[in-house]
Parts: C-alpha cells; sequence; structure tokens
C-alpha cells in the first residue's frame, strides 16, 4: 500500500495506538463523473529537421516527441516531410507544406554564438492561414540543447492550446529496484521526457514522498533514520541534506508553501498523528490539528490561504480543508471509499486526490468537494502531483502482476500515458518551469 495516509499508517502501526472505531460518514455522496478514455482531436503538427547545426534533427525529434506527449497533437518528421534551409525558417514556402496535410509548421535553425553557447530560433506558423503565429529564441549551453527544444515546444504548445508551458520541467521520484523482499529506495531526478536522469541518493535508507521547492532547487522528503521516519530537505545542485525538525521526532508527508518559506508535514507524537509548519530554514514548530486520528497530506492552495489535508478523523480516510493558521476545518469529500493523499492544482481550481473503493483510481474535484471526476482506470493508481499548467495529473500505477511505473493524464480526460523510467518508480513531483 502506498498512499501518504496509508505508508504512514503502516509506519506508526508498531509505534502508535490503533486508531479510533470507525464512524457513520457525514453528508451525502455527490454524484462522481467518470472521464476515462475521452478522446480529443488531434491537429497535425509538421516538424522538419532544423538545419544551421547538426544537432537540428535531434531537436526537432525532441520537439516532436514532447508535442505527441501532451496527446493534443499529432507530430510528422522529422523523417518523411521536406526539409528546408535557414533563409526559410521565417519565411516557408506554405504551398509545400500544405501538401503534407499539416495544420501547423514548426522550423527553426541553430546559431553558434561567440561565448560557447548554441541559440535555437523557434517559429510556429499556420499553415491553412499562411501566417506566422509565434517566435522566441532561445539561448543555452551547447550541452543544454535538450532544453532549448523543450522551451520551443513549450512555445508551440501554448500557442495552439492557449494553456499554460509544462514541458520544460524536471521529475523527482522515488526509483525502486531489487525484490520485493527487499526493495532499494533511491530519490531520482529526470527532464520530464525522461532524459538526463541521475540520482540524489544512494538507496542506504528507506525514501518516501519527495517534493520540489516553487524555484526546484530544494526537495523535502521523508527518510528512515534509526528506523524512525524523518522530513529531510536537500539541496539538489549541492546534495546537502539536513534534518527538518532536530532531535528524535516521528514527522513524514512534508510539503512547501507556496513561497518557499515555510514547509508543512505530520508529527506523530503521544498517540496522535497532526499537522505542523515550521520555516524551511528552521525554527520552532506550530501545530495546526488537534483531531484525535491521524491527520496527514498536507497540501497548501497556490495563494498559500488554505491547507488540504486527509484525516480519519471521522472514521475513514475522507479529505478536508483549513485555513493555514488552522482554523475553519472542514470535510469535503463525501463519495463512496476514502480519499487519500490530496493535491491543490497550481490555479487553485482543483484538487486532485487518490480514491480507495475497490480499485485505487486517481481523481480530480472542487476545492469545496464539488464535481468530483475520475480520472483513471487502473487497478492501483495513487499519488497524484500536477503539472504547473494544472493539466495534468503525474501518478504511478502499480500493476497486478507488480511493478510500479509512473504515469500522466489529463484532466480533460483520455488516456494516460507512461512516463519514461528506467525501473520502477513510485511518488512523483513535477517541478515548477524552469528558467
Amino acid at each position: 500500500m502506498r498512499t501518504d495516509m496509508r505508508r504512514s499508517l503502516t509506519l506508526l502501526a508498531l509505534l502508535l495506538p490503533a486508531a479510533s472505531a470507525l464512524a457513520q460518514d457525514e453528508g451525502a455522496p455527490p454524484v462522481e463523473v467518470e472521464v476515462v478514455g475521452g478522446q480529443n482531436s488531434q491537429l497535425t503538427v509538421a516538424v522538419p529537421e532544423m538545419p544551421g547545426q547538426a544537432i537540428g534533427r535531434s531537436i526537432s525529434e525532441v520537439i516532436a516527441s514532447d508535442l505527441r506527449s501532451t496527446g493534443g497533437f499529432t507530430p510528422i518528421g522529422p523523417s518523411g516531410v521536406p526539409t528546408y534551409g535557414q533563409a526559410q525558417a521565417a519565411s516557408p514556402a506554405f504551398g509545400e507544406w500544405r501538401s503534407t496535410g499539416a495544420g501547423a509548421l514548426v522550423t527553426g535553425y541553430v546559431e553558434p554564438r561567440a561565448d560557447g553557447r548554441v541559440t535555437l530560433a523557434c517559429y510556429l506558423h499556420d499553415v491553412t492561414a499562411g501566417r506566422l503565429l509565434a517566435n522566441q529564441g532561445f539561448t543555452v549551453a551547447q550541452a543544454d540543447w535538450r532544453r532549448a527544444a523543450h522551451k520551443c515546444a513549450d512555445l508551440v504548445y501554448s500557442r495552439l492550446s492557449g494553456q499554460g508551458a509544462f514541458l520544460d520541467t524536471r521529475i523527482v521520484y522515488v526509483a525502486e529496484s531489487g525484490p520485493k523482499t527487499n526493495r532499494v529506495k533511491r530519490i531520482a531526478i529526470m527532464d520530464s521526457d525522461g532524459s538526463n536522469h541521475r540520482y540524489l541518493t544512494a538507496g542506504k535508507a528507506v525514501v518516501t514522498m519527495p517534493r520540489f521547492s516553487p524555484r526546484g532547487d530544494r526537495l523535502v522528503y521523508t527518510g528512515m533514520l534509526a528506523r524512525k521516519p524523518r522530513v529531510f530537505v536537500l539541496d539538489i545542485a549541492s546534495g546537502r541534506e539536513r534534518l527538518l525538525v532536530p532531535g528524535g521526532a516521528l514527522t513524514f508527508a512534508p510539503r512547501f508553501s507556496p513561497d518557499g518559506r515555510r514547509i508543512v508535514f505530520s508529527w506523530a507524537n503521544n498517540g496522535n498523528t497532526d499537522i505542523y509548519v515550521i520555516g524551511a530554514d528552521g525554527g520552532t514548530p506550530q501545530r495546526l490539528t488537534s483531531a484525535p486520528g491521524a491527520d496527514t497530506s498536507p497540501s497548501y492552495s497556490p495563494d498559500g490561504t488554505r491547507i488540504v489535508f486527509e484525516s480519519d478523523r471521522g472514521g475513514t480516510q475522507q479529505l478536508y480543508v483549513m485555513n493555514a493558521d488552522g482554523t475553519g476545518q472542514r470535510r469535503i469529500s463525501f463519495g463512496a471509499g476514502r480519499y487519500a493523499s490530496p493535491v491543490w492544482s497550481p490555479r487553485g481550481d482543483l484538487i486532485a486526490f487518490t480514491r480507495i473503493a475497490g480499485s485505487f483510481n486517481i481523481g480530480v474535484m472542487s476545492p469545496s468537494g464539488g464535481s468530483p471526476k475520475i480520472l483513471t482506470d487502473g487497478w492501483q493508481d495513487e499519488g497524484p502531483s500536477w503539472a504547473p499548467n494544472g493539466q495534468f495529473v503525474m501518478f504511478n500505477r502499480i500493476a497486478r502482476g507488480g511493478g510500479s511505473s509512473l504515469y500522466a493524464v489529463p484532466i480533460s480526460g483520455g488516456v494516460a500515458r507512461r512516463m519514461p523510467t528506467p525501473q520502477d518508480g513510485s511518488d512523483p513531483s513535477w517541478s515548477p518551469l524552469q528558467s
């Protein structure tokens, strides 16, 4: 079992008294709308090989792959489509491209700079109307050409979809290997397309729930220290880490505030698990909840004024919302089953969650608990994390035969796509857009 609540309770089962007896759910359940498997019309986008440098073809391949991964476009190229010279990047022969059946065209070129960096000029054209839609230049180190490609793909995606960018991002997750009885778990980080994969921890201790800071330069996560769950803060660039709360406190399920100045987390103490907040650089923890039972998995609203969390105070795992100072606590989930691992969307309009009702599925609801929708139909889908544009939710899916993989699903409905990882993965977290 892998949701934050179930992990926490399993971890604390030997340490804490049993939870209170089950109570009746309060309120009437709303209707849940299933949107699994919805289909979206797709625009054909030509992405021919870019001239100017040997990496031009590789850049076009990354752009095409990025656009395909969004589920809203059918890219063609760079193979099987015409080529062009640098002078045609800004003024393509639209008649030639109309014959390919493409509705949009991505062109550009790569130029070396005197300082050793390269500039990618990116153009998006409306083939049908024969006009330029957008253009921008991206200057990066030669080794970072993939980031320039992601940024160009983001420009295309944003202009054609009307949604915010999300492709030039990173993903952190728990990479799992070894037999079930002796799993090695390491925090790993990669670009959104699976490239530039590396490990941030050595696997000497069990780790769970890594979460990015708003700037994407730090992580908070739960690790085992002396067989106790503890929250750590990790600087990604240097690899330096420190305990969030010194001493022997049992702490877990951490997450940064939207401004990066605070960290909210769960603390198990004297037979109860409550939510606390502390300065990201240290200080005295402030207690936010005190109800009997286990309160965990806190997540801030994007404006920092509210926190959603899960609690079994009413007898079963359900979702609650409170003000950031702990006041105004109220339940928002009333559907069939249990609800866990809530995460507030970057746009503030939705909360993603794991619903446990026979199977485990990912869903979204409004912050008031209205209009719940189930987005996935896997056997065990859990641990949602939002893309920075609020249009996709990533999660981990456990197969019936074993093994855990990362997937992403659009909130509008559709088929979940598998995210590329070199091994089993769980507990994903999507970074903010890179600067």
